[in-house]
């Protein structure tokens, strides 16, 4: 199998499971995401994807996850880009802040506003959009090319930096990609033509 894309959401980090605004801060997995990390690496053997090439951010959480899959997949040897360009979305101010702690101090409707639309950003943070801002010329430069050469090609990332992916790769408009969910640890494959138009996309929830 030729030009093909595989996307993986980072596994649980603690601060997920704590409810936090996670952005750039550096939490590790918790053992529901290893754990979901071996699952990712398991269902990517069982569909016998070999990678040429890894992307990851400058998170831990996400090349943890990565370190997993490809330890799951015997093919540690895989080289492994990393770029702050991958990262997930900066949320600012309320970056370290419990979810429910920020409604009670801003109000539901402003916290659902940061959260959920595509253009307005918290603030010092970023929205989806400032985020696909960075992610997709790293994408058009770095990735792409290595996956239209025949590459197959991993990237562990996060949520927001890999909905913006998503809306470049689907064709998605502002308002249906602030509603998709991305599971943790959940492999996406993407099979790409040569014109880097998908020709095939597989969710890897089973």
């Amino acid at each position: 199998m030729t030009r093909t894309l595989v996307l993986v959401r980072h596994g649980q980090s603690e601060w997920n499971l704590k409810n936090l605004f996670t952005g750039w801060k550096d939490p590790d997995l918790t053992e529901k995401g290893e754990e979901e990390a071996h699952l990712a690496g398991k269902r990517l053997k069982k569909y016998g994807l070999h990678f040429g090439t890894a992307f990851t951010s400058e998170l831990f959480r996400a090349q943890r996850t990565l370190s997993i899959i490809m330890n799951e997949l015997d093919q540690t040897h895989v080289p492994v880009i990393r770029n702050i360009a991958l990262n997930e979305r900066d949320y600012g101010d309320l970056t370290g802040l419990n979810k429910d702690d920020a409604r009670a101090k801003w109000g539901e409707e402003q916290v659902h506003v940061w959260r959920r639309s595509y253009d307005i950003a918290p603030p010092g943070g970023e929205s989806l959009r400032d985020t696909g801002a960075r992610v997709w010329p790293y994408y058009i430069h770095h990735i792409l090319p290595k996956v239209l050469s025949g590459d197959n090609v991993i990237v562990a990332a996060h949520g927001n930096s890999l909905r913006a992916l998503i809306m470049a790769l689907d064709g998605l408009s502002p308002d249906e990609i602030v509603a998709q969910e991305l599971g943790t640890g959940v492999p996406i494959v993407y099979r790409l033509n040569g014109d880097s138009t998908v020709a095939e996309k597989t969710v890897l929830s089973s």
